[in-house]
């Protein structure tokens, strides 16, 4: 075999590999959502992508570094947008823009926040070290920005500590209760338009609150 046919051969090896990686990935997220972690075997998840048991354990070894690879890819999720927060945006801009991308996260990837709010419930055993952390650097980081939003009087006097508790809840409620929103509204499950009314609502509340000048 050539050097350019096993180039070839290397890469489609590659990206089945990627492709095996994420369907584990995807299906455990799913399955870990609903079963918690006692009750997630690795089976489940091998039968969930049709798999043998032993190709997920020859990715990930065990339940447990799998379950943590996952809650790895979610706290990056969870955190991706606070990176955008900085103290030359204006929280007029900023804030409405990162609490819409927070709903829509609660939207678009509901078992991330779901995972998370059981994984701390139940102790944060496999999340502690990154709460320690990469969670509590970005937290004070972003705490910072909050205090310098307010130096420049953009914001009124607020324990930016609290702001932010406030924002994550706000807006993970959407994830975290959905179950509870859909059947006080009478609804199947929450539409486009609710969660775009949640926006408004949340933006409206937050920015009113804080003093910012729209």
């Amino acid at each position: 075999m050539n050097n350019t046919a096993e180039k070839k051969t290397d890469n489609k090896i590659t990206k089945a590999r990627k492709g095996n990686l994420q369907q584990i990935l995807s299906a455990a997220e799913d399955i870990f959502a609903k079963n918690g972690y006692k009750g997630t075997t690795v089976s489940s998840i091998a039968n969930a992508v049709g798999l043998p048991k032993a190709n997920v354990l020859y990715y990930f070894k065990s339940k447990e570094k799998l379950y943590q690879e996952v809650m790895n890819q979610l706290l990056s999720l969870w955190m991706q947008h606070m990176n955008e927060i900085t103290a030359d945006s204006h929280p007029k801009d900023a804030l409405p823009k990162y609490i819409k991308n927070k709903i829509k996260q609660s939207q678009n990837h509901p078992n991330a926040s779901r995972i998370f709010a059981a994984e701390v419930l139940h102790g944060a055993h496999f999340l502690r070290t990154s709460l320690q952390q990469e969670l509590k650097d970005q937290f004070q980081q972003t705490c910072q920005v909050f205090q310098a939003w307010i130096d420049k009087k953009w914001i009124d006097p607020i324990h930016p500590e609290h702001l932010l508790f406030m924002l994550w809840s706000s807006t993970q409620a959407y994830a975290d209760h959905g179950l509870q929103i859909s059947i006080l509204m009478d609804k199947e499950e929450l539409t486009e338009t609710d969660f775009e009314h949640g926006i408004t609502a949340v933006t409206q509340v937050i920015l009113k609150g804080c003093g910012v000048k729209t």
